[in-house]
């Protein structure tokens, strides 16, 4: 561990310039006296590596140095496909693998390149999780990405949309959308992939057995097709709506018709009436329904059931 963190320094200096022991603390989530004693090992390794006192102070290496320290273990080379995913990289328990793997990527490029990447990581960030929630957090994440990784049987007591089922499944893989995570998994014996929202499995006990992912499979295609059919058949009818300005501000629609008054007309797909109603709700005064005649009653209805309430 230490020897790790060691380098890690070494690969911040190199990649950053001079640091002070703060800085460096944070950066590696330890101690400024840890980072004292750190700083002493590469001083007694002979790496030529100097400090100055003083608020513009810091810890530098001499010009010119640089390790060749930046080979990727295993793990580290596992972690690539989450670097600039800091939530779910957290979520799964690979933060320092994470920060390990960027900073000997960074080390490894030439100078022009290094400066290049470092300046679109602090330009841009990708957050992956949702605005109203702070993450997806399961007690059996951890669990479930190991069963994936090293192909393994387990099972899982799942909270489905209508009872509790207890299913012994063999995981595919792990999908996350829109802050949420899933897992593609095949029942035992069975052949058709299942998507299974890791938050809802309730316990997870491994059974001991492994078994052989199908090597054809290809988690994001059949992911991509899941979201197609998904939607294929979620907006299965069809609403003739007015808007106004506002409203169309909130609620950008395709082909619309201009009235004289500044209002539009267009149809939208709808997933159900009762989705539609809610949908539109939030849109109030702001847009008026023109067919199909039972969601204008639907909206008429509860419009006036709000005007006796707030009466």
């Amino acid at each position: 561990m230490r020897a790790s963190r060691i380098i890690s320094l070494l690969l911040l200096l190199q990649n950053r310039g001079r640091l002070t022991a703060q800085q460096l603390a944070d950066e590696l989530e330890v101690s400024t006296r840890t980072v004292y004693r750190d700083v002493e090992a590469l001083h007694a390794a002979g790496i030529p590596l100097y400090g100055e006192a003083g608020h513009a102070g810091g810890y530098q290496l001499l010009d010119g140095y640089r390790t060749r320290l930046t080979g990727l273990t295993a793990p580290e080379a596992e972690a690539l496909a989450l670097h600039g995913l800091p939530g779910p990289a957290e979520e799964l328990g690979l933060t320092a693998l994470v920060a390990a793997t960027r900073l000997k990527l960074e080390a490894a490029l030439p100078e022009a390149l290094r400066e290049r990447a470092q300046a679109i990581a602090q330009r841009f960030h990708l957050d992956a999780s949702n605005w109203y929630t702070d993450g997806d957090p399961s007690p059996h994440l951890a669990a479930v990405a190991a069963a994936v990784w090293e192909e393994r049987r387990v099972t899982i007591h799942y909270r489905g949309w209508e009872r509790e089922v207890e299913r012994t499944v063999e995981p595919y893989g792990l999908v996350l959308k829109g802050g949420r995570w899933y897992v593609v998994a095949v029942r035992a014996g069975g052949t058709r992939p299942v998507t299974y929202r890791v938050n809802q499995i309730l316990a997870l006990a491994a059974t001991g057995e492994t078994f052989t992912r199908p090597a054809g499979f290809d988690l994001a295609k059949h992911w991509q097709d899941q979201v197609t059919e998904f939607r294929a058949g979620l907006f299965t009818g069809e609403a003739r709506i007015r808007l106004s300005p506002v409203g169309q501000e909130r609620r950008p629609v395709d082909n619309p018709t201009h009235d004289d008054d500044g209002w539009v007309t267009a149809t939208i797909p709808i997933e159900s009436v009762d989705h539609a109603c809610g949908d539109l709700l939030r849109l109030g005064a702001e847009v008026e329904v023109l067919a199909p005649p039972e969601l204008r009653d639907r909206l008429a209805d509860t419009a006036r059931k709000l005007a006796a309430l707030y009466a």
